[in-house]
């Protein structure tokens, strides 16, 4: 239990900082001498460094542990906020968001590859669902709090205190973390060949090439969604001032952290992730189209379509634990890292599309504008889930290596009971 925390509070501390800039940005826009493309490019950069980040993510989580990768980067990522907090052009606060997406690159991975290794495959669902959907709360502070607090303390103000948090996280996360034991590094179990090889792999897994397009998508629409457009989609378009629209984006947030909550007794219901991902994806596309379609009409309309697309939009635990069936014990981390590569890979292409959008739809109405940009993201999950729908929903030649076999290779007897999240022995 003492474990599962500490991951959540890393992976909390990640989704705020994916999601702070959108609320902070009508004060530091200005202080900074932005414009909305330009944000748009900060977002995206964040992204950008995230998915790069899973490189050396995945391959340090196979070699050395979860615990010593995850304090690590998120050095960096206190750095960031630091250096942000500082910035005083474009160039300064750029680099300050690349920084903070790399350090927050192993803050959810740290913890899926725990599970994998830890757990049986059955529940790596249901804990994957919890920690998404708790860690959710970061996004939650980065609403109407965050928005109150940058009004009263300023935003660089909060900066620093984030860049506080970050750094003694890090430093929970060495006291308390204890890596799993490790595999044996054998001819079928090759756990110390390099990354690339290891990425190799995985991307020559013919299984998963028809949920790589979902998943490229399905995050991408909705982080793009909450992280970068939902403030002056409701200031603009409906005519919201700020704490208006911290409160509608208040309502996106609490339904996705609901929702990827719900993800996991959803799947245990319906036992299949495949299935339970595919009728999530299927939801948002349908309503992120009819946002686009109908949203500038009433605002109560645009508002509940957000938070329906933040409670079925947070699929990612589900499509991750539907990908997980079919990595190799020695693939684990490098598993879920190459996957995560692909989900904020997308996040980073769709923003920066939607950046030149902007720019290059300028003289259309806001209204017109935020609708074809919303029709556009409906279009693209919807058809990223019709190749999702033709996805084998498991190995056809049956179960793989259970990653959770010790440094004999051996495999340990199934637990009776467990906790709900690992953590140093003595201290659960």
């Amino acid at each position: 239990m003492t474990a599962f925390l500490v991951l959540l509070l890393a992976y909390t501390i990640s989704q705020f900082d994916r999601g702070f800039l959108a609320m902070v940005a009508p004060d530091l826009g200005p202080d900074l001498g932005l414009v909305p493309s330009d944000l748009a490019l900060l977002s995206a950069g964040w992204f950008l460094a995230f998915a790069a980040g899973q490189v050396p993510t995945g391959l340090l989580l196979d070699r050395i542990g979860p615990r010593r990768t995850v304090a690590g980067f998120m050095v960096l990522a206190a750095l960031g906020a630091a250096v942000l907090g500082l910035a005083r052009d474009f160039s300064g606060a750029a680099a300050a968001m690349a920084l903070i997406g790399l350090g927050c690159a192993p803050a959810l991975m740290g913890g899926l590859y725990l599970f994998g290794r830890v757990y049986p495959p059955e529940r790596f669902a249901m804990l994957s669902s919890l920690l998404i959907g708790l860690g959710t709360s970061g996004d939650l502070l980065g609403s109407t709090p965050l928005a109150l607090a940058s009004h009263a303390l300023g935003w660089r103000t909060i900066l620093f205190g984030l860049a506080l948090v970050t750094l003694a996280t890090a430093g929970l996360v060495l006291w308390l973390i204890e890596d799993p034991p490790r595999l044996a590094d054998t001819p079928e179990n090759p756990v110390g060949n390099s990354v690339w090889q290891g990425f190799a792999e995985v991307a020559r897994m013919r299984a998963l090439w028809s949920i790589f397009p979902v998943v490229f998508v399905s995050y991408a629409v909705v982080i793009a969604t909450r992280s970068l457009w939902v403030g002056s989609y409701l200031g603009s378009v409906h005519g919201l001032d700020a704490l208006q629209r911290g409160n509608g984006t208040l309502a996106m947030s609490a339904a996705m952290a609901a929702g990827a909550i719900g993800y996991g007794p959803l799947e245990r219901l319906i036992r299949d992730p495949k299935r339970t991902a595919l009728a999530g994806c299927l939801v948002t596309g349908l309503a992120l189209a009819g946002l686009g379609l109908f949203g500038a009409g009433s605002t109560a309309l645009a508002v509940a379509a957000l938070a329906l697309i933040g409670a079925a939009g947070l699929s990612y635990g589900i499509l991750m634990a539907h990908a997980r069936r079919f990595f190799p014990a020695h693939l684990l981390g490098r598993g879920v890292a190459f996957m995560n590569i692909v989900f904020m890979g997308g996040a980073a292409a769709v923003q920066g599309l939607s950046a030149l959008f902007a720019l290059e739809a300028g003289g259309l109405s806001p209204d017109a504008l935020y609708g074809r940009l919303f029709l556009a993201y409906g279009l693209s999950l919807l058809a990223a889930t019709a190749v999702y729908a033709f996805a084998p929903r498991e190995p056809v030649a049956g179960a793989p290596v259970d990653p959770r076999r010790n440094e004999t290779g051996a495999t340990p007897p199934p637990r009776a009971s467990a906790p709900a999240g690992p953590g140093r022995a003595g201290r659960a």
